[in-house]
């Protein structure tokens, strides 16, 4: 049976406050591939507004898969996936951007597909630009970037969509740890000013638990969540919660039953 990602129904003037509309909501999502690979089985899964959830488990368990079915790249096999948003942001793990184009062309062109006006994509291109720190950059090719320059402009690119629900697939793994920690840092900041709904896929236990609401442990293939820990601690957050003993504790924790997903 193929499900449908289907938008949810906009709320009225009775329901649920903002900070608790569910944007993204998977349930008994199931997939299998055409040569028979069953990815992910029974997987139930909300995000709402202003959560930042993180994904862990292990490699190959259907964590990607369940975000290609969030942006409507993969059809679920079973189960149903509804959006309360149709503004999804999307960065992949490479970088992807064009290299004979520019920084600022480069971050101009989604608003640009969708035929937004020179005028209007130039200046949201300018505000995400500034909003990741790249101000000063914006004439420089991709070859003339660092890793971490280059997936700051990839995610200028989502910002420009002012995405409601924005899906991360591992877009710091190819980083160094120091690159990666800055990083996370300035996803948070940004996090903080625009409260998206966040679905983030890592296999970093340390950056799930630094940068989460609340992090998700998927078994082994065929994926189902077999896990979830809330990460009680306010935005913004201190750097230096990376050293606390409640870090090393809730990291302990996930770790753990990321082991269990494993065997």
């Amino acid at each position: 049976m193929t499900a449908p990602t289907t938008p949810a129904v906009p709320s009225d003037a009775g329901s649920a406050p903002a900070a608790e509309e569910p944007l993204a909501d998977f349930r008994g999502v199931a997939m299998q591939f055409p040569n028979g690979t069953v990815a992910l089985s029974g997987v139930d899964l909300t995000v709402r507004r202003g959560e930042f959830v993180t994904v862990v488990g292990p490699s190959g368990c259907g964590k990607s898969t369940l975000l290609r079915i969030a942006s409507g790249l993969e059809t679920a096999s079973e189960g149903s996936v509804t959006l309360g948003t149709g503004r999804i942001g999307y960065v992949f793990q490479d970088a992807t951007l064009l290299p004979w184009r520019t920084v600022q062309a480069n971050v101009e062109l989604l608003a640009e597909l969708a035929k937004e006006p020179r005028r209007d994509r130039a200046a949201k291109a300018k505000a995400a630009i500034d909003l990741v720190g790249l101000t000063g950059f914006e004439g420089d090719l991709p070859r003339q970037l660092s890793g971490g320059m280059k997936m700051r402009t990839s995610l200028a690119r989502s910002l420009t969509l002012d995405p409601e629900l924005f899906l991360f697939d591992e877009p710091f793994g190819a980083l160094d740890e120091i690159t990666r920690e800055r990083l996370g840092d300035e996803l948070l900041r940004i996090f903080g000013e625009r409260r998206f709904a966040g679905l983030f896929i890592t296999h970093s236990v340390a950056e799930a638990v630094y940068l989460s609401t609340r992090v998700v442990v998927m078994s082994g293939r065929p994926g189902r969540i077999v896990d979830s820990f809330e990460v009680d601690q306010a935005y913004p957050r201190d750097p230096d919660f990376r050293f606390t003993p409640e870090f090393a504790a809730l990291s302990g924790q996930v770790s753990h039953a990321l082991r269990g997903a494993h065997s």
